[in-house]
């Protein structure tokens, strides 16, 4: 098998990045049935006092957080999270009179959770890796077109119409490919298994494709579908 060394190298120089830029130590917010992309941008109301305390901390220091999704409601405080997250940084915020956060975070790369670290805090911190998501950073083209959307755009808004949600079509068509996918997948009222497995495509055509699957299951079950594994 041929190797391309340039490829090797740029690989490896994009590792040695994100190593260098993003902390291998994160406070993580968990959230459950709420996923978030690179590039994107989530507003988040913070009203619990450990993440309020966790925000505090994160604006005085380098203002990123991890987004991840727990697993269950096993230990309803420290609940098992799934592995796979995404890094975001406070790109504004504004304290309330009733002493809440109003942040607005934005997506920066995905993360592996490795072990939990014993802070002594009341908000969770974690070891994490950046590994095979060396790209989320990279705003490439990929080979989908905007026409290929229009199943998908039809298909959901029959789902969101039947269960009550609204959503601003003509602004989403306004966002660029990879945007309105991760909005679509954001917003979609899926599972959260089905949320995190597309959190976890490995790019973009792949997450399409698995939104796609995802609606069909829906569609084809009268919107009361199992979830997709």
């Amino acid at each position: 098998m041929n190797i391309d060394l340039s490829t090797i190298i740029c690989y490896f120089l994009n590792y040695m990045n994100k190593i260098n830029k993003f902390p291998n130590t994160l406070p993580v917010f968990p959230l459950s049935n709420f996923i978030f992309f690179p590039n994107t941008s989530a507003p988040l109301n913070i009203f619990e006092p450990r993440y309020i305390q966790m925000i505090n901390e994160s604006i005085k220091s380098n203002r990123m957080i991890g987004m991840s999704q727990p697993k269950g409601i096993i230990n309803p405080n420290k609940p098992e999270l799934f592995k796979v997250g995404c890094l975001g940084k406070i790109s504004s915020f504004n304290e309330t009179d009733d002493g809440r956060y109003v942040i607005v975070l934005n997506g920066i790369t995905r993360f592996n959770i490795e072990e939990e670290i014993d802070n002594g805090k009341p908000f969770r911190e974690f070891k994490v890796n950046y590994n095979g998501f060396e790209n989320d950073e990279n705003n490439n083209e990929e080979n989908i077109n905007f026409s290929d959307l229009n199943l998908i755009f039809n298909n959901l808004k029959r789902i969101f119409e039947k269960q009550g949600y609204t959503i601003n079509w003509a602004e989403l068509e306004k966002q660029s490919l990879d945007q309105t996918i991760n909005t679509l997948s954001m917003a979609s009222p899926f599972s959260k298994e089905e949320k995190q497995m597309l959190l976890e495509a490995k790019d973009l055509e792949f997450r399409k494709q698995k939104l796609e699957q995802i609606i069909k299951l829906y569609s084809s079950d009268d919107f009361s579908n199992k979830t997709l594994q």
